[in-house]
């Protein structure tokens, strides 16, 4: 797919995409710091830190959903002119946020200990993994309350302003970081106190921009039942398709922390540059889903189609670049997160595959974007079940049971990518996505 030639729609996709790069790149700082500051504090820290934030990462996906439903449905909105109900969408959705975010708070207080026994955490690392954990859910309303907030923007095709809210939370993250861990030796305690704070300011900024645009637009900051329970509608589809996501990221840890504790600590700093690129990726799809929303909103589905086949022609170019990036640079990206030469060999064999698997990523990605921002949740849900419990799982409880090792851990991995394209490809290829109008009936 070439992408010199020029389109139409690149001057779109740059304005939507560079922004969202910039913020999506952002959003991972927040444990890729955690990583490389704990990192050095020793491998049991570091190996709480990977049960722990698995856990936390699956848990927070599972509510992209608010994001999602909210940036398809507010880009409708604006598709059809309708400024005052695409603000109150996004109202509505970080109502739902804060009241989710609290329940899970309460549940992630309540159920650390268990949490950390059932991903497998040894005596040695049972203890960093509940600290963390019992602190970093805290942030929880605030970072749900972040996720509907960054979904009404982009929704109203505005990402430079979701760019400005990422770069000063995670600035803040950092600078917080550094004081509490080394300044006032909190240790891994240190490091989560650090993100749930900067994450209560990211909220607070949301909530000042939204409520500036709900005086402008005219709209009542009150929640809506029937607009919540649309969100709601909406994200349980999302939410069975990020329920997949999470038995994937929790499988594979739990599997490689019964392997060992280095296994288990190269298996996070692998990951989290896998979902660090992933991030970065997902600039593209974030494009589509305002593209793809507000377009058909206005009634105008060639230009919805046109649009992601550019988008798909950006996607595969980036992910060969994002191959070759981490392919170069694998013992340089090994030695940034930890000084155990264990740890260090491992996480380089790893990384092979995390570059393989970037054009395929690149395009499931594009395309998770193009068919969210159409509202076609429904199918997104079943292709991400068939590709997680009928191709990833009965490979990796395989790989669980004859004890093969981390590598074929991944390699599991790599065949639920493999499965998630083909699902996405297929479904691109009909015209059952472009639904057009100010709400998706079907």
């Amino acid at each position: 797919m070439p992408v010199i030639r020029r389109s139409p729609h690149d001057r779109e996709i740059v304005r939507l995409a560079v922004p969202a790069f910039g913020a999506l790149v952002a959003e991972p700082l927040y444990l890729l710091a955690d990583t490389a500051i704990v990192g050095h504090l020793g491998t049991n820290p570091l190996a709480g830190l990977a049960v722990a934030g698995t856990v936390l990462n699956a848990a927070f996906s599972v509510f992209n959903f608010l994001a999602y439903s909210t940036t398809a449905s507010v880009a409708r909105q604006f598709g059809a002119g309708n400024r005052r109900e695409a603000t109150e969408y996004g109202v509505d959705g970080c109502w739902l946020a804060v009241g989710l975010g609290v329940v899970l708070a309460g549940l992630g207080l309540a159920l650390a200990p268990a949490i950390a026994d059932v991903m497998g955490a040894s005596p040695t690392v049972h203890p960093y993994a509940v600290t963390y954990l019992r602190i970093s859910i805290l942030g929880a309303p605030a970072l749900l309350l972040m996720l509907a907030g960054a979904g009404y923007l982009r929704g109203m095709q505005d990402t430079r302003t979701t760019l400005f809210v990422a770069v000063g939370s995670n600035t803040a993250n950092l600078l917080l970081e550094l004081a509490l861990v080394y300044w006032f030796h909190l240790g891994i305690a240190g490091s989560a106190w650090g993100t749930v704070i900067a994450q209560v300011g990211g909220a607070a900024a949301y909530l000042v921009v939204l409520g500036r645009a709900a005086r402008r637009a005219g709209a009542s900051p009150r929640p809506r039942p029937s607009g919540i329970r649309a969100n709601a509608a909406v994200g349980s589809k999302l939410v069975i398709r990020t329920a997949a996501l999470l038995v994937t990221l929790l499988t594979a840890t739990a599997i490689a922390a019964r392997i060992g504790d280095v296994d288990v600590a190269a298996h996070l700093v692998a990951m989290q540059i896998l979902l660090f690129l992933a991030l970065s990726l997902d600039a593209l799809a974030i494009a589509g889903q305002a593209m793809v929303g507000r377009y058909l909103g206005a009634d105008a589905a060639l230009d919805a189609r046109a649009s992601a086949r550019r988008l798909l022609e950006w996607g595969v170019a980036a992910g060969v670049l994002c191959a070759l990036g981490v392919a170069a640079t694998r013992p340089w990206l090994a030695a940034v997160f930890t000084n155990d030469g264990e740890v260090r060999h491992l996480v380089e064999q790893l990384l092979w595959f995390v570059a393989a698997l970037q054009p395929a990523a690149a395009v499931v990605f594009v395309l998770d974007g193009v068919l969210i921002g159409a509202g076609d949740a429904g199918y997104l849900a079943l292709a991400m079940l068939v590709a997680t419990l009928g191709v990833y799982l009965p490979v990796a409880l395989l790989v669980a049971v004859l004890d093969a090792g981390l590598l074929w851990l991944w390699g599991a991995i790599s065949l639920w990518m493999v499965a998630r394209l083909v699902g996405m490809v297929g479904r691109y290829r009909t015209d059952r996505w472009e639904v057009t109008g100010a709400v998706r009936l079907s």
